[in-house]
């Protein structure tokens, strides 16, 4: 049985036991505008424990904190803007991310917006990760306020609607009277917290992926092609159906004295299109065969990456044939295919499949996935090395686990009011100029200005699926 089914059970049976426990305390529950908060005394002794412990740590650690927190406000603003800039130039950009700007973070996210690109967010997933996040982030805001003498009233969780939420709650007129340092440096804690936890879950699943994965293949996801100029084609051919990523309706051109395979949508637009270069598909074996799947092995001899497939190929040449095994991540089923070696286009002499992988590395995406997967090759194909469900239902919980503190490290100290970096935003104002109507209409700006950028992003967003 599919781990979906269990855990919408799961999501169900949580519902239900949260309902129950809130109706029978709802004494404890109280509303404050759209949310309710539900406020316990969990974890107070802890926050004065680590605050009286570590004291001299703890100061030190302030200064960092406050650097760190002008730093993530700078990317952050930085982020936005180049977002704002891409979602202009690049519509195709804004299909490919699918998810909108304005997304609760919520349970299956990235599969009711077909955003395949990340991973299954289970309601499992979710219910950790808000709490681990959430109790770190606001645990830190209660340690740095106890070690600044300010009290620290009540912990508990917020709900607002569907959404759960956790928070320290500080005493606001102790807060008020504090030092603008120290201020900045509570205000800013959370979000660091966050940061070291991403760096730390990040650490873990780089060695989890060492102990629990090896290579087992090679990894393609496109025929090899080129660009022609559209005046040297001099006859069009046959249509050619191939079973590769979907399908790929194409047709046999020749141009000069090559074969090539053009997308039938293009060769649909060749009088239309003012490009005089044409994107076409080599004349390649890989293709001709109609190769798909994971490359694990070639005449029988396991392949598990691209080192071993150039070494296997030099010992043959052009016009020998080969039995190239694959394997379906999606049916989990192996497939063979014979496959006649080519001429390779830069050396004759050598034998050529024609295979290539076309990866994101220009796109904000791209560089965020390789900078969290440095340690894996994207030509390759891992496989867990036990209990496969087991090992990716582990894996991906770490990685969400990782990119989540990440997002909210950087997101929470956006100068905005429902932010933590907005109240750092009007302190760091109020500190220069002394004037607290200044430093209010400053944040008023800054708060209509992102929310105008939002406002854009979700139009663009929305035009682009028009």
């Amino acid at each position: 049985m599919s781990f979906f089914i269990y855990d919408m059970g799961f999501l169900v049976l949580f519902c239900l036991v949260l309902f129950i426990f809130l109706y029978k305390r709802r004494k404890n529950l109280k509303r404050e505008g759209i949310t309710y908060l539900y406020r316990t005394s969990i974890g107070l002794k802890i926050i004065d424990s680590v605050s009286k412990k570590y004291p001299r740590f703890l100061n030190f650690l302030g200064y960092v904190i406050i650097v760190f927190g002008y730093t993530a406000m700078a990317v952050m603003l930085y982020l936005l803007g180049k977002t704002l800039m891409i979602f202009f130039q690049s519509p195709e950009f804004v299909r490919f991310v699918k998810i909108p700007p304005l997304a609760p973070l919520i349970p299956y996210l990235p599969q009711l917006f077909n955003a395949d690109y990340l991973p299954m967010f289970y309601f499992t997933y979710w219910i950790i990760v808000i709490a681990v996040v959430g109790i770190v982030h606001e645990f830190s805001h209660g340690i740095f306020a106890r070690l600044y003498k300010i009290r620290v009233k009540s912990t508990g969780f917020a709900f607002f609607g569907p959404f759960v939420g956790a928070f320290v709650e500080p005493d606001e007129k102790q807060m008020g009277k504090a030092k603008k340092k120290k201020q900045l440096a509570i205000l800013a804690a959370g979000t660091f917290s966050n940061a070291v936890l991403m760096v730390l879950f990040f650490l873990l699943l780089w060695l989890f992926f060492l102990s629990a994965y090896s290579a087992s293949g090679i990894i393609f996801n496109t025929y090899t092609y080129n660009f022609i100029d559209k005046t040297s084609i001099t006859s069009i051919g046959e249509n050619v159906s191939i079973n590769f990523d979907g399908g790929l309706n194409l047709t046999e051109v020749k141009a000069g004295n090559k074969t090539y395979f053009i997308p039938q949508d293009i060769i649909s637009q060749l009088e239309t299109t003012n490009s005089s270069q044409v994107f076409a598909y080599e004349d390649a074996p890989a293709l001709r065969a109609g190769l798909t799947g994971v490359i694990t092995a070639i005449d029988g001899k396991k392949i598990n990456q691209a080192s071993e497939l150039r070494t296997y190929l030099a010992s043959h040449k052009p016009g020998d044939s080969i039995s190239i095994t694959t394997f379906d991540t999606e049916t989990k089923e192996n497939k063979n295919y014979e496959v006649v070696l080519g001429k390779n286009p830069l050396n004759e002499s050598l034998p050529y499949v024609g295979i290539a992988t076309l990866l994101p590395q220009t796109s904000i995406l791209g560089k965020i996935k390789s900078a969290f997967m440095f340690f894996r090759d994207p030509n390759v194909y891992y496989a867990p090395k036990f209990s496969p469900n087991l090992v990716e239902f582990i894996y991906y919980l770490i990685w969400w686990l990782a990119f989540i503190n990440l997002s909210v490290a950087l997101a929470n100290m956006l100068p905005a009011w429902i932010f933590d970096g907005g109240r750092f935003f009007y302190i760091s104002v109020l500190a220069i100029v002394k004037k607290e109507k200044i430093a209010k209409i400053a944040l008023k700006v800054m708060n209509y200005a992102i929310l105008a950028v939002f406002l854009l992003l979700m139009i663009l967003w929305v035009y682009s699926f028009l």
